[in-house]
C-alpha cells in the first residue's frame, strides 16, 4: 500500500467510516484506511488527536466501473 504522504488529525468521536468519508468522499475506503494505520485498528471511537497516514486510493473515473457499495443481489 502506498501512503500518500499525507495526515489526518481525528476529533474526538470520530470513527475510521467517518474519516474515510471526510477525506476520500466514501465510507467504503475505511478498510484501506485501516490497513494503512493497523496501530488505530483496534480504536472504534477516537479519542481526538489520533494522526492517521492517508493511502493513496484510486477511485474510478468517469470511464471505470466502481465496485458497487452493496451487492448487486441486495438491492431492492
Amino acid at each position: 500500500m502506498e501512503l500518500s504522504g499525507q495526515t489526518y488529525t481525528a476529533s474526538a468521536g470520530e470513527t475510521a467510516d467517518s474519516i474515510a468519508l471526510a477525506v476520500y468522499g466514501k465510507e467504503k475506503y475505511a478498510a484501506e484506511l485501516l490497513c494503512a494505520n493497523p496501530g488505530l485498528c483496534g480504536t472504534i471511537r477516537m479519542r481526538g488527536g489520533e494522526i492517521w497516514q492517508l493511502p493513496v486510493i484510486d477511485t474510478p473515473t468517469d470511464g471505470q466501473k466502481e465496485i458497487p457499495e452493496k451487492a448487486p443481489w441486495k438491492e431492492e
